[in-house]
């Protein structure tokens, strides 16, 4: 039966979605199917910039090291942004400019100025290594790469051909002085003469997804659809916004969300990032994850919104010098790209008994959009990812045929709605592959709906390792060790681990006749090859003798070895 707290939010998203009130709905048709879309959306990503800065111009927006910045200052910087991207570098509308950066203010400003400029905001995993930084450029085709000291050095010596140009993380008109230009005055600045020219059906945005066919894809959204997953965050926060209030809690704060995910993976960019212009709230950054410098900033920046992959909420509320801040002000914790172990709900209420763990299901092809699980709704059912998100995404189970399954039986999850990627660039048969005849993103995961529409996902179709929110292709990790050309045969699969959700793991042989070789040899040779997080650990990689197990089809039955391996560390 839905709950007291189901029905409350039904009733509010009900009001909301009304005719005249702000998240009204249309239908609108694309590819042969009807979808709900929000009737009073901004058309594009550049005219939701310009009417929420200019909205909250006076607001704090992003506290970044010693950089504090309004939403008008950034808006502004981006407009020089977009200036100097179109006047010194010929960037015109639909090219391709990637961002290869650790996060900062400067990535923010730099990716409005982008879309701003009529291009297409490429967001390139910066934790890769150079050769897969390079592979990423090439993918999308970009024309333009901005990147920082870091992820240059790793650039040097590949192969790539767009044209690379230095960021850096200081203020803005120094750190992108390189694509800074103040427009002139004599006219429109190009950021002003774009909003007539850009439209829904134009190109915004290239993320990079690691699926079970090796290396990573290019899922490229229109305008439309990441608007649409932006304001249907938007929606939720509002929701849940009267919910609060209705319930006697004081929400006159400013919004204020700690940025401690990676702004170039969707849960950065869609609910943390884009979100927080129209909800006016203000962003705080770290240069990387730390949890005692999260709380002292928690409680210096008053942060009321956390998220991050499940781990960081758990090491918060478990960590020992928590007592030492305030933080207080911080209701919310949320997680995403990973479930959620169930002692983890448990210690996150124990910690904060004024606040709530929270939980969301999306993925990089739905802009992040999907599911979400709040609050006593999570406490009383921790192992589910939630209901739906209203009004626009239709969640189904379908088996391999496309046929719709009943409430309760095991299939492929699959999501519906305008926020959906609309492609794999330049990949049509992996982008038909994604989609049902009806319009249903096959996310590969298995999971059934229970009585009250409550998604549980129990486990997945594609080969992937899900380590602290970042997927790892084993099939990608498996190509990197067979490179070496003493390996007979190998498998990579992921093990359970308490803090990171998942890690990988790796047993191989050696080809008869070669010289000895150890998991410290491999290691050294991956590490050479691919990003340090997709690498096993030593302890986790396993030299056999023997022929790996088959199944009938001959593959390498990776199933008993997972589970063999797991019993193996359990024991030891």
């Amino acid at each position: 039966m839905p709950t007291q707290l189901d029905n409350a939010l039904e009733a509010i998203m009900g009001e909301l979605t009304k005719e005249g009130m702000p998240f009204v709905t249309v239908p609108f048709e694309r590819d042969g199917v009807t979808v709900p879309t929000f009737a009073m959306a901004p058309p594009t990503m550049a005219h939701y910039f310009a009417h929420f800065c200019n909205e909250h111009k006076d607001v704090p927006f992003l506290v970044d090291g010693d950089i504090r910045l309004t939403f008008g200052e950034a808006y502004q910087a981006a407009v020089c942004v977009a200036e100097g991207l179109a006047t010194k570098h010929g960037i015109e509308k639909g090219d391709r400019v990637g961002i290869a950066a650790r996060n900062s203010a400067n990535w923010m400003i730099a990716y409005m100025g982008i879309v701003m400029a009529g291009g297409c905001a490429t967001l390139l995993n910066g934790f890769w290594s150079g050769e897969e930084l390079a592979y990423g450029i090439r993918l999308a085709e970009c024309k333009l790469v901005l990147a920082d000291a870091g992820r240059a050095k790793r650039l040097e010596g590949q192969d790539y051909s767009a044209k690379l140009v230095m960021m850096d993380h200081n203020a803005p008109s120094e750190g992108l002085g390189e694509v800074w230009a103040v427009p002139s005055g004599d006219g429109p600045s190009v950021a002003m003469a774009m909003l007539g020219q850009l439209g829904p059906d134009d190109l915004a945005s290239i993320l990079y997804t690691s699926g079970s066919t090796g290396q990573s894809k290019g899922a490229w959204s229109d305008h439309r659809g990441v608007v649409a997953g932006t304001m249907s965050y938007v929606s939720q926060s509002a929701m849940a916004k009267i919910l609060l209030e209705k319930q006697g809690e004081d929400m006159s704060a400013q919004p204020c969300a700690l940025v401690a995910v990676p702004l170039f993976h969707v849960t950065g960019e869609v609910p943390l990032f884009l979100q927080s212009y129209a909800i006016a709230r203000k962003l705080v950054l770290m240069p990387k994850w730390d949890a005692e410098e999260a709380l002292r900033l928690m409680d210096a920046e008053k942060v009321t919104y956390f998220v991050g992959v499940p781990l960081m909420s758990y090491e918060i509320a478990t960590h020992p010098n928590r007592d030492k801040y305030d933080i207080s002000a911080c209701k919310s914790f949320a997680a995403g790209g990973a479930p959620r172990p169930l002692e983890h709900v448990t210690k996150i209420k124990e910690a904060f008994p004024k606040g709530f763990p929270l939980l969301g299901y999306g993925l990089t092809e739905t802009n992040a959009v999907g599911c979400g699980n709040f609050n006593e709704n999570y406490l009383a059912k921790p192992g589910s990812t939630g209901r739906a998100s209203q009004p626009l995404v239709e969640v189904a189970i379908i088996d391999d045929d496309g046929n719709h399954l009943a409430q309760g039986d095991v299939g492929e999850v699959c999501i519906r709605t305008v926020a959906n990627f609309r492609g794999y660039w330049n990949n049509e048969e992996a982008t038909k592959k994604a989609f049902t005849s009806d319009g249903f993103f096959r996310t590969g995961d298995l999971g059934y709906l229970d009585e009250d529409e409550y998604l549980f996902i129990v486990d997945r179709k594609k080969d992937i390792i899900i380590r602290g929110g970042e997927n790892i292709s084993c099939i990608e990790v498996e190509d990197a060790v067979y490179a070496h050309a003493d390996i007979a045969e190998c498998s990579v699969f992921g093990l359970p681990d308490d803090r990171m959700g998942e890690v990988p793991a790796a047993v191989f042989r050696v080809k008869d006749g070669r010289d000895p070789m150890t998991a410290a040899d491999l290691r050294e040779f991956l590490l050479s090859r691919i990003a340090p997080f997709k690498v096993p650990l030593e302890e986790h990689i396993w030299l056999v003798t023997e022929t790996l197990p088959r199944l009938g089809t001959q593959k390498i039955d990776k199933k008993s070895l997972r589970e063999a391996y797991t019993k193996q560390l359990a024991a030891a």
